[in-house]
């Protein structure tokens, strides 16, 4: 079994979901954002989602459009990413790490290449943010073939046939926005339809973790009522980081007493 397999399977047999915190690889500056991630895993993150700093971050709200800034303003660059994504995978070697990225990094890069590098860093998933699924199919395999999971996006308004190409081409676990728009924690979570859970389960798509909208833990409980077998949250950890940005002590328990209590509300009732 891959980390993703090991994780859902370790989970299932607690009868809890995951808990899946994003952060913006390089904020505010390298060797902090190492101890983000330490605060991140001590606080009881399942697996972690980090983006790479860029410019143009259409899917993000302001808070991580804020974040990816600082991470720049620092000279963070894709290769620094890289390096910290090494370290990351040494101190972590079990984590599942997916990587949130826009298509123009992939494309500069060359997809082929760019899957390879991140391949050997020990990136388990990718999962591009510009790219609609129906698009998506030649970077998913390529993808699959450096042993990287494609991370489809499902929308609140999915069709069929969305649902099937997330079956055919997902791997790892299945995205779902809880709500519409870009990420953020102003607009709260829209508790999503038990349905489209179900017929993602039913179309055979990887398991789902409930995304956008998630800032605190009863949106993580509604998303484990609806069926999903998790939550990513993303906003509402960056603005904790944006909060303590000169007390590094100060921000790493506050990191991880919010994880933690994100995560208590995973476990099933």
């Amino acid at each position: 079994m891959n980390r993703y397999e090991r994780m859902f399977s370790r989970l299932a047999a607690n009868d809890e979901g995951a808990m899946v915190p994003f952060v913006v690889l390089g904020d505010p500056e390298p060797e902090a954002s190492l101890e983000i991630i330490d605060a991140l895993v001590a606080g009881g993150a399942d697996a972690l989602e980090l983006g790479i700093p860029f410019s143009d971050p259409i899917a993000d709200g302001p808070v991580i459009q804020a974040a990816a800034g600082r991470a720049i303003a620092a000279g963070v660059t894709p290769e620094i990413c890289l390096d910290l994504l090494t370290q990351i995978r040494k101190r972590h070697p079990d984590m599942p790490i997916g990587l949130l990225v826009y298509s123009n990094l992939v494309v500069h890069d060359q997809p082929e290449k760019f899957f390879a590098r991140w391949a050997d860093a020990g990136i388990d998933s990718v999962l591009i943010a510009d790219i609609p699924s129906v698009e998506l199919a030649p970077y998913a395999e390529l993808a699959i073939a450096a042993g990287i999971a494609p991370i489809l996006i499902v929308p609140p308004n999915a069709t069929e046939a969305c649902l099937s190409r997330v079956a055919k081409l997902g791997r790892g676990y299945t995205y779902l926005l809880g709500r519409a728009g870009v990420t953020g924690t102003q607009t709260a979570m829209q508790r999503p339809a038990r349905q489209l859970v179900e017929a993602l389960k039913k179309a055979g798509a990887p398991p789902v973790l409930l995304g956008f909208g998630i800032s605190t833990p009863e949106h993580v409980s509604a998303a484990i009522e609806s069926g999903a077998q998790g939550a990513i949250s993303g906003s509402a950890i960056v603005q904790v980081i944006a909060e303590n940005l000169q007390d590094a002590a100060a921000r790493s328990r506050a990191i991880t007493q919010f994880v933690a209590s994100m995560k208590a509300a995973t476990r099933k009732k």
